[in-house]
C-alpha cells in the first residue's frame, strides 16, 4: 500500500458538520437544549431513533453539497497534498444514499481540489469504522478522528490514530492517541 495516503474521517474533521446540522435544525423548529454532548439526541432531548432519522434525513439532503471546511482543514489538506505528495482516503459514516454520496465528494472536491481524495467510503449513517479500517491494519498510516471510539479502532488496527479535539471528546485520553486541535497541530 501506498504509504503517502493518509485516512480521515469526514465531518468533524474536514467538514463542520455541526455547526450546519444546528441551523438545519433550528430551521426546522428544533433547539438545542444541551450544547456540550456528543450525542445529538441528548443536545436536543430526543430518543434516539427519532434523532437518527432527522440525522439521516440531513445527511441526504442537497446540504451536503456545501458545508464549510472544519478550522484551517482547507489550507494543510492542500499544502500536505500538493507540497508532500499526500493523498487522502476518506471513511465517512453519512449514509448509502447514492445521490447524497456524490454530494459529499463534490463537496470535498470543490473545497481541497480535484485530486487530493483518492478514495470517499460513504457508510451507513451512525456506522462504526472497525470493518471498514480492515483494509489499512498494520500498514502504521495517519488515521484522523474525532469520534474516540472510531480513533481507538483506528488504533487497535495498527494505524497512527489522531483525534481532532471538540468540546465531547477533549477529556478522552488513550494512549497512543493524540488529541490535536487543528490541522496545523
Amino acid at each position: 500500500m501506498n504509504d503517502k495516503i493518509i485516512v480521515v474521517d469526514c465531518d468533524g474533521v474536514l467538514l463542520d458538520w455541526e455547526h450546519s446540522f444546528k441551523l438545519w435544525m433550528k430551521e426546522k423548529g428544533y433547539e438545542v437544549k444541551n450544547d456540550v454532548e456528543y450525542s445529538m439526541a441528548k443536545s436536543y432531548e430526543m430518543e434516539k431513533p427519532e434523532m437518527k432519522k432527522l440525522i439521516r434525513h440531513f445527511n441526504e439532503s442537497a446540504t451536503m453539497c456545501c458545508l464549510p471546511p472544519l478550522r484551517d482543514a482547507v489550507k494543510y489538506v492542500r499544502k500536505i497534498h500538493e507540497e508532500l505528495g499526500y493523498v487522502f482516503h476518506c471513511v465517512t459514516s453519512m449514509t448509502l444514499d447514492r445521490h447524497a454520496n456524490k454530494l459529499r465528494e463534490q463537496n470535498l472536491s470543490n473545497l481541497f481540489g480535484e485530486t487530493a481524495f483518492e478514495k470517499v467510503q460513504c457508510l451507513d449513517t451512525g456506522a462504526d469504522k472497525h470493518e471498514a479500517l480492515e483494509e489499512y491494519e498494520g500498514t502504521g498510516l495517519i488515521w484522523i478522528e474525532d469520534k474516540p471510539e472510531n480513533a481507538i479502532a483506528g488504533y487497535h488496527a495498527g494505524l497512527r490514530s489522531l483525534l481532532v479535539e471538540h468540546g465531547h471528546n477533549m477529556h478522552h485520553y488513550h494512549e497512543g492517541i493524540a488529541l490535536v486541535k487543528n490541522w496545523k497541530e
